[in-house]
């Protein structure tokens, strides 16, 4: 049989849990792939792959790697799936340029645009959410201070080290954070609701039935 591949996008405010559900689907279902796009970045990187190459160069100099070469990674890795698979595409695209390359990359692999599931938070949830945001150091393990506590406060459950807090994870950060949100990929939701693929999902109950929501959005 053929390849059958698919993408699922998961667009949403930073902290409306994105990689959270799209982590939670994959890990239940072997034929779905959480991609993210720093994951990506960091991968090709490690691998040195002529896309990571390039994006480091630009790295090391302080710069943003150019959407073109993330969209390149993004195909690289479409590319070497095998089977049949949907990939949870999550962090990338951010704008409309970058939805037009991710189309580009989509019909160079043959894969299909199935679905944009837009997780939908209200403000003052999501800079709550941010803002008790607690992380592991050494091992990367996430918590939070209220909807996942670890089991003794302030350490991390898996390794013991000391939890941190991202210093992007204060609030005024948190709020410009969703500044640019609003400007830059909020113009998405028109651009793919007038292609009849997007579905609201409301992000601000209980995990487990947000999941559920998000995988039947696109079923």
């Amino acid at each position: 049989m053929g390849r059958v591949m698919k993408i699922v996008i998961f667009l949403g405010a930073p902290g409306s849990g994105k990689g959270t559900i799209a982590g939670r689907l994959a890990a239940a279902d072997a034929t779905l792939r959480h991609v993210s796009s720093g994951d990506l970045l960091r991968d090709a990187v490690k691998r040195q792959t002529p896309a990571g190459v390039s994006a480091e160069g630009y790295m090391k100099r302080g710069e943003l790697v150019p959407d073109v070469i993330i969209g390149q990674m993004i195909g690289d890795y479409v590319s070497g799936m095998a089977g049949e698979c949907t990939v949870l595409l999550d962090g990338f695209p951010r704008t409309v340029a970058q939805a037009e390359i991710l189309d580009g990359v989509a019909g160079r692999c043959g894969a299909e645009l199935v679905a944009v599931v837009l997780l939908e938070v209200a403000d003052e949830i999501i800079v709550e959410r941010i803002a008790g945001r607690r992380g592991c150091p050494k091992c990367g393990a996430g918590y939070h201070v209220k909807n996942i506590p670890p089991r003794a406060e302030g350490v991390c459950d898996i390794c013991g080290s000391g939890l941190v807090v991202r210093k992007d994870d204060n609030i005024e950060t948190v709020k410009n954070r969703l500044a640019v949100y609003k400007g830059q990929t909020v113009p998405l939701i028109d651009f793919y609701g007038a292609r009849g693929l997007l579905r609201r999902v409301d992000g601000s109950g209980r995990i487990d039935d947000i999941v559920r929501m998000a995988r039947h959005a696109w079923e």
